[in-house]
């Protein structure tokens, strides 16, 4: 499938616009679509390049390629690779590079937060409960379309075992509203008249779904600001920006290696947790007076990922990559089934948990990777010697024939949402970003989530590999894919970066703000919010767009 191209070469940007949207995930896809739509002449500037369905990496050397590591002194890959991996000493973070964000490599979880996350006191008063947002959470599901995995499709043996074990642990077990299209469209238009395909169940929504069903930014509200007249350009990174008379001058350099200056009246900075705070960090040591409370209230939004290794049932949760789905036992979406455990229990005890499929590109590593892993780390539920035998001989035939048989075949991926307590500090070290939060991993509602992760093993009678980063020797250090904070909202200038309508304030006390100067995604978020944070994220934009125009 072939989509229409949305980006622009870069001879076509324009030396000023009305507005400079940078980023184009959730936030500023939100961003471009309603402004340009409110009639402004709008331009995209993003890092990353443009993929299309069928670009995606499918096979160990494809993913290798899109892949790129920034580990201080060492840095791998190209930075337009699509998987953007930062190694920090505290914590490490995932993010997408390309057009739509990490839209493009996330599993599209549009969960709604518990309502009392609003009613932390770390809110502006605008914000103090969810039914001020309920408006613009119903526009932005209106767009990026959720849907539940259909009761009337192949069952998923994942979604089985993760039923198991909510029915284990006596927790609430439902489907999971997920970005990703099941049912057919008329002509094969969506909504917004683009392109897109059907869901077949390869289960490698998060190398990026080479079909077209993934109801990704660049599937609904790129499409649609490109149609009311915004110019997306791709490969074009942002470093910093300055007032001017009449606006503001945004320094960028193209993946050409050209260096050049854009003006606009209103710059929306929307380059996601680490690239806005990045961008407003630099600013500020050349001389912009920003909060000095820039950079902290950062939170990995209590992500936390183990594995049920070698179960007595199994899960088949291994994506197809390359091989493809046809004739195969569908795997499904990467999650489709949510336990709840927040009922009941004070918000920062709460926490879900989903089930995960591992991607086909990944999947040849499995069998030797696990088995490594099991042995080394892993921890067995009691086991008579039948069943040692039985899962050795499991262990065999997956590294015999396979990851979609034996041990792999029953391995099920455990992916946890909590809560941290947002107290991470990103800064830059010289030009390098960097995270400060010591002992993060220690804090106890991610005990409690290794606990959650422990119990699903039991369930299943499995081997519990915990993530190989987050053990004593590594300090307890976690992996997060939903980076927030840097940029907190708040009611003045000591207490954050931005006001409720995303305008960044101007000094270091006090609610005057920038005219022009704006921040629409994850970076505002003050706390964590113990679910996935796109629709939050895409609700908070939706907000800001609406009062801004």
């Amino acid at each position: 499938m072939t989509l229409l191209r949305l980006s622009s070469p870069h001879a076509s940007l324009r030396p000023r616009y009305d507005i400079v949207v940078v980023g184009s995930g959730y936030g500023g896809g939100v961003a471009a679509c309603r402004l340009a739509r409110a009639g402004r002449k709008v331009c995209v500037l993003e890092r990353g390049r443009e993929l299309q369905p069928g670009d995606y990496p499918n096979d160990t050397l494809s993913l290798a390629q899109e892949i790129q590591i920034d580990a201080g002194p060492v840095r791998l890959g190209s930075r337009s690779a699509l998987f953007d991996l930062r190694v920090y000493d505290d914590i490490n973070v995932a993010v997408g590079c390309g057009l739509g964000g990490t839209s493009l490599i996330n599993a599209g979880l549009a969960l709604r937060p518990d309502l009392r996350i609003f009613q932390t006191g770390r809110w502006p008063a605008e914000l103090n409960d969810d039914a001020r947002l309920e408006a613009y959470f119903q526009r932005a599901e209106g767009m990026l379309r959720p849907a539940l995995y259909p009761q009337n499709a192949p069952a998923l043996v994942k979604f089985r075992a993760l039923e198991q074990c909510a029915h284990s642990m006596n927790l609430p077990f439902s489907r999971l509203p997920t970005l990703v299209n099941f049912e057919p469209l008329a002509n094969g238009l969506n909504h917004v008249g683009v392109a897109q395909g059907t869901c077949n169940g390869c289960g490698d929504c998060i190398t990026g779904c080479n079909y077209g069903a993934k109801n990704t930014v660049q599937m609904n509200y790129l499409p649609d600001a490109k149609r009311h007249g915004a110019e997306i350009f791709t490969g074009v990174k942002v470093s910093e920006l300055a007032p001017i008379a009449n606006g503001w001058r945004v320094r960028v350099r193209t993946s050409e290696g050209e260096e050049r200056a854009l003006e606009a009246a209103n710059v929306i900075l929307a380059a996601g947790t680490l690239g806005s705070t990045e961008i407003l960090l630099r600013s500020r040591a050349r001389g912009l007076p920003v909060s000095s409370a820039l950079g902290h209230r950062f939170s990995g939004n209590g992500d936390m990922v183990a594995l049920t290794y070698n179960a007595d049932v199994p899960v088949n949760a291994i994506g197809f990559g390359k091989a493809g789905p046809e004739g195969r036992e569908t795997v499904g979406p990467c999650s489709t089934g949510l336990i709840d455990a927040r009922g009941g229990r004070p918000l920062d005890e709460g926490m879900i948990m989903v089930d995960g499929a591992a991607p086909g590109a990944f999947a040849k590593w499995l069998p030797a990777l696990l088995a490594t892993l099991a042995a080394a780390t892993g921890e067995d539920t009691d086991r008579g010697l039948g069943d040692a035998l039985r899962e050795m001989a499991r262990e065999v035939e997956s590294n015999v024939a396979g990851p979609r048989v034996g041990a792999i075949h029953r391995t099920q991926i455990c992916l946890v949402v909590a809560h941290d307590d947002a107290a991470g500090e990103i800064f830059l070290d010289g030009e390098r970003l960097n995270i400060r939060w010591p002992d993060v991993g220690r804090q106890a509602p991610f005990v409690r989530a290794d606990e959650m992760m422990r119990e699903a093993t039991r369930a299943l009678g499995g081997t519990y590999i915990p993530s190989p980063t987050w053990h004593e020797l590594l300090g307890r250090k976690l992996v997060t894919g939903h980076p927030l904070g840097g940029c907190a909202l708040a009611a003045d200038a000591r207490d954050g970066v931005v006001n409720h309508r995303g305008q960044v304030f101007s000094g270091d006390a006090g609610t005057a703000v920038y005219p022009g100067l704006y921040v629409m995604d994850g970076s505002i978020v003050p706390v964590s919010l113990g679910v996935n944070p796109l629709l939050t994220i895409a609700g908070l934009a939706e907000r800001c767009c609406e009062l801004m125009i």
